[in-house]
């Protein structure tokens, strides 16, 4: 089926191809042929009961009794979002919580090791203390894949110091429409960018191999495919395009990851064409097992099976036979579509013959794979020397760097930038300046965003420290009382959100925003503005009331990296990673016209 007039799609790929000779090579399959052996004398002494267990990911606040993980002979357990140990949050709790899991695991017959896995997707951002980083969108504007890699070098550390060996990360989107509630996830919308973070990202959470050293967390490359191509930016949609522009597009960066040897990636909840990419058995299959040489194993996203039909029984059986190998079931008993459920209907449908053994046999060899080569079977605890390092001065140094480098001065008019620390009077302006929530974004301490429960530095905290002693820094929330200031810096931009609750169809920077800036302006002095954002926003009279512009995107907590580039200790190098759409038509999908207030690579510096 052809859909070439799907203008977003066929518009923005062909200026974007610059890296696609990372991607075009074909891949070679992962190294875990030396784990064959093994795999294989395990899975002839498993009975199907185990071997359905290891297909299994369980939701931690699914689980009623632990001992479910023995009768079940469960393989897998997850964290969501908002799922999280009981008690406090920090990483002894995790790490105590995984460890008791882990010890219910190793009392089934075959001592099989449990894989935990968790939503790493910019630093360890569920637990408190942890180093957080910028989201992607940042990371992408960076340019710098070696920096990338220190990141998820970082992040796998802080993960494994909690005993989790599993990040549902890097995010390989190609977003081409940024209403989309995830654009901040993906890495840029060329997928020449994305392919060259993606490679990055994956050897900085796994290392150079995947291996049974202490800080080689498992990667998850996700969303296979074509999640940021849906329609109008709706998640979870439709990306509707021919084969032909799928692979152009959406398919370089999986080529990357499975080059670089990631030994997992989530399904996508979205469809191409109309059909749900996690009953797909041509792409799943054919494409990615078959053509990219995909060795690892695939894991279904949340509950994503159960749109595949109103009849759950008929989920799971589309969904393992298309190759899935692992479901993750935010479920437990006494809900519809639960873990108990899963299984009872996969063991019903191998006895009919409706799943062949063979399928199940592949998948759980996938997955045993990956366990062996992480060392799990010999060493499933953590080393606490890494829980010791968790949120450490080393890691946030980094996390810093990662700022500094994904800041994009849009405007510097006169040159007013960067501030001198000597001033007599600055002058902040905007609640967001003094607010950690609004820095990290979605996906910090919960799904939809707490990053004022975590522990950082805010860009307000940071330019107090960045100042002279004798400069008086003003903060004023609402604008008021900003008179006789030398300089201004506002700080607007977005609230947080995550996955289909940032879906917007407008994106217009706020009127209380605007007002801000333009309040600052009739101050008389000098205005810098600092957007934080998980996507280009439609600017407004922002730009031209403002002397200086920075895109700030998410950048975490480490508020110093913005003001180390506000002061001039470190220069602007950020490079747009998408296009800045001048009106809020350029986005959508039948309306793709006019010229971009700013283009992809665009970057000012001094």
């Amino acid at each position: 089926m052809t859909h070439e007039s799907f203008n977003p799609i066929v518009r923005l790929v062909s200026p974007f191809l610059f890296c696609t000779i990372l991607t075009t090579a074909s891949a070679a399959p992962l190294p875990f042929s030396q784990y064959d052996n093994q795999v294989a004398s395990l899975l002839a002494q498993m009975t199907l009961d185990e071997k359905i267990g290891q297909m299994v990911q369980v939701d931690l606040l699914a689980i009623t009794n632990k001992d479910d993980i023995q009768t079940y002979f469960i393989g897998s357990v997850l964290s969501g979002g908002d799922s999280k140990p009981a008690g406090e949050n920090d990483p002894q709790t995790w790490l105590n919580t995984v460890n008791d899991l882990q010890s219910h695991a190793l009392k089934t017959r075959l001592k099989i090791p449990l894989i935990y896995g968790i939503d790493a997707v910019h630093g360890h951002n569920d637990v408190v203390g942890t180093t957080i980083f910028p989201h992607n969108i940042g990371m992408g504007a960076t340019r710098n894949p070696k920096l990338v890699e220190q990141a998820e070098a970082v992040t796998a550390s802080e993960v494994a110091g909690t005993g989790i060996r599993w990040a549902f990360g890097p995010c390989l989107a190609v977003v081409q429409d940024e209403r989309w509630g995830r654009t901040y996830e993906s890495f840029g919308q060329s997928p020449g960018l994305v392919s060259e973070m993606a490679a990055a990202a994956v050897r900085g959470f796994q290392g150079n191999t995947l291996s049974s050293q202490p800080t080689s967390v498992l990667s998850c490359a996700k969303h296979y495919l074509g999640d940021g191509g849906t329609e109008n930016g709706i998640d979870q949609g439709n990306t509707v395009c021919s084969e032909a522009t799928l692979r152009r597009l959406f398919l370089p960066p999986y080529r990357a990851a499975v080059k670089a040897g990631v030994g997992s990636i989530m399904v996508s909840y979205s469809s191409w064409n109309g059909g749900k990419m996690s009953g797909d058995k041509y792409l799943l299959t054919d494409v990615l097992k078959g053509e990219l040489g995909f060795r690892g194993f695939l894991v279904s996203d949340w509950a994503a099976i159960d749109q595949l039909s109103p009849d759950y029984r008929a989920d799971v059986e589309q969904s393992i036979n298309a190759g899935l190998d692992m479901i993750m079931i935010p479920n437990g008993p006494g809900k519809t579509n639960n873990y108990v459920e899963f299984i009872r209907d996969l063991k019903e449908l191998v006895a009919e013959g409706k799943v062949p053994q063979s399928r199940i046999d592949d998948a759980v060899t996938r997955i045993l794979r990956v366990k062996f080569q992480m060392g799990l079977f010999e060493n499933p605890w953590t080393d606490p020397a890494l829980t010791a390092q968790i949120g450490s001065p080393d890691h946030r140094q980094i996390a810093r760097e990662c700022v500094q480098q994904s800041l994009v001065l849009l405007k510097n008019k006169n040159h007013a930038l960067p501030l001198k620390k000597d001033l007599k009077h600055l002058a902040v302006v905007g609640f967001g300046a003094n607010d950690l929530r609004m820095q990290c974004g979605g996906w910090t301490i919960s799904w939809q965003g707490s990053g004022e429960l975590t522990k950082g530095t805010t860009i307000l905290q940071a330019i107090r420290q960045a100042v002279s002693p004798e400069t008086q820094v003003t903060f004023s929330p609402d604008g008021s009382g900003i008179s006789n200031a030398d300089a201004v810096v506002v700080v607007v931009g977005e609230h947080p959100y995550a996955e289909m609750r940032g879906d917007r169809t407008n994106l217009d920077l706020s009127a209380a925003d605007q007002a801000l800036i333009q309040n600052a302006k009739a101050s008389g002095a000098p205005v810098t503005t600092i957007l934080l954002s998980g996507r280009p926003l439609i600017l407004g009279t922002a730009l031209d009331a403002s002397d200086a512009f920075i895109a700030a995107w998410l950048p975490g907590t480490e508020g110093e990296g913005v003001a180390d580039v506000l002061f001039g200790d470190v220069r602007p190098t950020g490079k747009l990673p998408r296009e800045w759409p001048s009106t809020d038509q350029q986005f959508a999908a039948d309306k793709m016209t006019g010229k971009p207030l700013f283009k992809f690579g665009y970057g000012l510096t001094y």
